[in-house]
């Protein structure tokens, strides 16, 4: 019984450590940083998606005024506008297409300027994110590689144990079960001297004496804490 007891804790702890291994931290604080980046490399790569297109448009607005005014200067230059209205309306005209030229060279060069700064923005966040991806990997590897493991060691014990329980009667292991489920784990613990070590309390002399007279093979329980209680050769009874 005590055998079956040590297995029983034995695959507990390798139970506890499957749930508690570092690893499975690590994974969920990375997720929890790794999604925070993904969701501003959203952001970002929709802002320079936008600026890029400003950027376009920009681009393609100054292209046309400065073909317009190519195409004045050229009616200026052939000599082809012979009114004096006309010329000077002409004039004007590549005049005010020159500051409007400047007006959107301006506004032009302040897109480019908050795309760049968005480029650096959006290239930072993926470095993070592929940074991100690179550790998941390491830590899922460790993790598999310990969980492994684990398992291994948990399937030895499983072998182990079937091989202990197969001794015992079936109702014995019945109750044994059930005091674990109630008892922290511990359905079965050895009498050493005058004391039970599953609740380590001090048996009262009559319990003992009951103990002594006990037959070898009688289920003992303690009186204190309920479990099963097993004489050892420390044994006081």
């Amino acid at each position: 019984m005590l055998d079956l007891q040590d297995l029983d804790l034995q695959l507990d702890q390798v139970a506890h450590k499957r749930k508690s291994l570092p690893e499975h931290k690590a994974l969920a604080d990375l997720t929890a940083e790794k999604s925070v980046v993904d969701r501003d490399l959203v952001t970002a790569d929709t802002e320079v998606s936008d600026l890029q297109r400003e950027q376009k448009k920009a681009d393609s607005d100054v292209d046309q005024v400065r073909q317009r005014k190519a195409r004045n200067q050229q009616r200026l230059d052939s000599g082809q506008v012979t009114s004096a209205k006309d010329l000077e309306n002409l004039q004007h005209e590549v005049g005010s297409l020159d500051r409007r030229i400047s007006d959107l060279e301006d506004a032009e060069l302040e897109v480019m300027e908050k795309l760049e700064a968005a480029e650096a923005v959006q290239l930072d966040l993926r470095t993070r994110a592929e940074a991100f991806a690179g550790r998941q990997s390491e830590l899922e590897t460790s993790r598999d590689a310990a969980l492994k493991e684990l398992d291994e060691q948990r399937a030895g014990l499983g072998d182990q144990r079937a091989g202990v329980a197969a001794e015992l009667p079936d109702a014995l292991i019945t109750q044994y079960q059930r005091l674990r489920e109630h008892n922290g784990g511990i359905g079965a613990a050895p009498l050493v001297g005058k004391r039970c070590m599953g609740c380590r309390m001090e048996l009262a002399p009559s319990d003992l004496n009951g103990i002594k007279t006990a037959p070898a093979d009688a289920v003992l329980r303690c009186e204190e804490c309920g479990r099963i209680l097993v004489r050892t050769a420390e044994s006081s009874a």
